[in-house]
């Protein structure tokens, strides 16, 4: 057996043979069950997500940049991440960014080739200008992908901080980092498809480091997104839910509110909770490092 076949994300689960005699119900009822084991390996791996996630927040905090890079599925569901942290809590366009090999390729089997080359994972990361200032996170599920190898050395180089989310133990992306998050969940039900449990459990991991440290910055307040880019009318609805969970106050105290402060919550809630107008809770926020708890405490 070659060194690819032992490869825990590569290996042949029995309780999945012969998938193609099963009934619909029976496969539902089977990748069920499979995907209820990931949860449990992503907890075993608690300890090094958080010290990750504190590392990622204090390079934020000092404004500096999360990198992601990957391939293939890693490579989208780690771009997805990256998106998301721009409305849900409206951090500035390329401060949480994500390098997929191919990026910019028509065909998905184009990007999928593009997983080979590490020049290319190398010069994508040197185009950022990354610097000590940066985290860099590698996403790969079974720890080898030549293009996150590649942004990963080049990295490393540059002193930026260095982390992998992979899937399988002792691999060669996690030789190369500081933070390695290992979440090995086994043979697939489909066998090699790591989109499925491998793929769950980074997204999983993946949703952990960039809600926590946005936490850890202050962009929420109790268990309300505070700093939501309301750019449409979902958002805006959601904005006005969320100054009226976090203050009490009526819809049209609400609505005055977010006027007055321009559509922020955090200036609106600041405002409601102190009596203060628009200008001076936006000053009071400024003052606390846009926290708004802290804002509070102020009083």
């Amino acid at each position: 057996m070659g060194a690819f076949e032992q490869l825990g994300t590569e290996a042949r689960d029995a309780a999945g043979a012969a998938l193609d005699l099963r009934s619909t119900t029976e496969l539902v009822e089977l990748m069920s069950a499979e995907d209820a084991t990931v949860p449990d390996a992503v907890a075993a791996a608690a300890p090094v997500i958080a010290e990750l996630i504190d590392d990622v927040a204090a390079k934020l905090a000092a404004g500096g940049r999360l990198v992601y890079a990957g391939a293939g599925t890693s490579g989208r569901l780690a771009a997805l991440d990256a998106v998301e942290c721009q409305t849900t809590f409206s951090v500035p366009a390329g401060r949480v960014v994500a390098l997929l090999a191919g990026q910019g390729l028509s065909t998905a089997a184009e990007q999928e080739a593009a997983e080979d080359d590490a020049v290319a994972g190398a010069r994508d990361l040197g185009a950022l200008e990354i610097s000590m200032a940066d985290a860099v996170i590698g996403v790969s599920a079974s720890g080898r992908s030549p293009y996150v190898r590649g942004v990963l050395e080049a990295a490393a180089a540059r002193g930026a901080l260095t982390g992998c989310i992979v899937c399988v133990e002792r691999s060669e992306v996690a030789a190369l980092v500081e933070r390695e998050v290992c979440v090995p969940v086994g043979a697939e039900m489909l066998a090699g498809s790591t989109r499925l449990k491998a793929g769950t459990a980074q997204k999983l991991v993946l949703n952990m480091i960039s809600t926590i440290s946005m936490i850890r910055l202050g962009k929420t307040y109790g268990n309300l997104m505070v700093d939501v880019d309301a750019t449409n009318e979902k958002l805006r609805a959601r904005v006005r839910s969320i100054v009226a969970h976090a203050t009490g106050e009526p819809a049209e105290r609400v609505e005055a509110a977010l006027a007055a402060a321009g559509g922020s919550a955090k200036v609106a809630i600041v405002s409601l909770l102190t009596g203060l107008d628009a200008v001076a809770a936006r000053t009071r926020l400024n003052e606390a490092d846009g926290v708004v708890r802290r804002a509070l405490e102020r009083r």
